[in-house]
């Protein structure tokens, strides 16, 4: 005897009127298995439609990954590249300070050897004095010294 639904394998229990034989489950010939048959027939293309989703879903993060890769790929090379502008940029830089810091060292140096120069120069007359100076008195006196 085949059942409609599953709700059919119960009898009615609890209805008014006088008191009725406690309700249990009918019993099929066919059993559970039958009854769920339906059931699973019914999933199949939901399963099936859930599969292909999740196939494709696969599909799509495998070439979202791929991309990414490839993305991130091309921006380390990028990044090679402009550090190695950035580092001659760098060096550029520190190179070009250098030689600021050696043209100022250059121009104190030459002041400074300036200053010594005027400062020996304006010496010359008194050190030539204090020479010939010298050089009368040590002449005057090696001769009172040969001449006695």
């Amino acid at each position: 005897m085949a059942r409609n639904s599953l709700l059919d394998r119960f009898r009615p229990v609890g209805a008014p009127g006088p008191a009725g034989p406690a309700g249990v489950p009918a019993t099929d010939d066919e059993g559970m298995a039958a009854e769920l048959i339906p059931v699973f027939e019914s999933l199949d293309a939901t399963i099936s439609e859930s599969r292909g989703r999740t196939e494709s879903a696969e599909a799509q993060a495998q070439q979202t990954v791929a991309a990414a890769r490839r993305q991130a790929a091309a921006l380390v090379e990028q990044a090679r590249m402009d550090s190695a502008a950035v580092r001659a940029d760098a060096a550029a830089r520190v190179s070009a300070e250098a030689a600021r810091e050696d043209e100022q060292l250059l121009a104190a140096a030459k002041e400074e050897a300036e200053t010594l120069r005027r400062q020996g120069e304006s010496r010359v007359p008194e050190l030539a004095s204090a020479i010939v100076a010298d050089l009368v008195q040590d002449l005057l006196g090696r001769g009172t010294d040969t001449g006695e």
